[in-house]
């Protein structure tokens, strides 16, 4: 019974980080957008693959009158996309958002696909920032 039943579980486990993973991914992407509409400021978010983490940059809101700075500042430390070693993510992106809504990649794509080796989930985001998740 053993037999059957653990690869049947591994499966499952495997399934159930791709999920989280591309979830995670996605929640992020709106966040972001979310945050670049409410304070008028440009917002990028970069996915990188080898490190499993995402990293939310700004233009920040500074000076009198306020006016978004030309340089870019890190918004906290690198989040993780996944804890798990067995999800994986291509291409590493760099999504950039613009106060009026539109989204653009400056580096990879606007579609990452994750995969945990049997079956793959794509996070895509339209040109207005409306985010996807589609599974094959």
């Amino acid at each position: 019974m053993a037999a059957v039943a653990l690869p049947y579980l591994y499966g499952n486990r495997r399934s159930y980080h791709l999920t989280q993973a591309s979830t995670a991914a996605a929640g992020a992407i709106e966040a972001t957008r979310y945050k670049t509409i409410m304070t008028g400021c440009n917002y990028s978010i970069t996915f990188t693959a080898s490190g499993t983490t995402y990293q939310v940059q700004t233009q920040v809101l500074t000076g009198t009158p306020p006016a978004c700075s030309a340089s870019w500042s890190n918004v906290g430390a690198a989040t993780p996309w996944s804890t798990s070693s067995d999800v994986t993510m291509t291409p590493t992106s760099t999504i950039q958002f613009s106060p009026d809504g539109t989204v653009t990649a400056t580096a990879g794509s606007r579609a990452l696909v994750f995969s945990n080796g049997f079956t793959t989930n794509t996070v895509s985001v339209s040109g207005v920032g409306n985010v996807r998740i589609t599974q094959p």
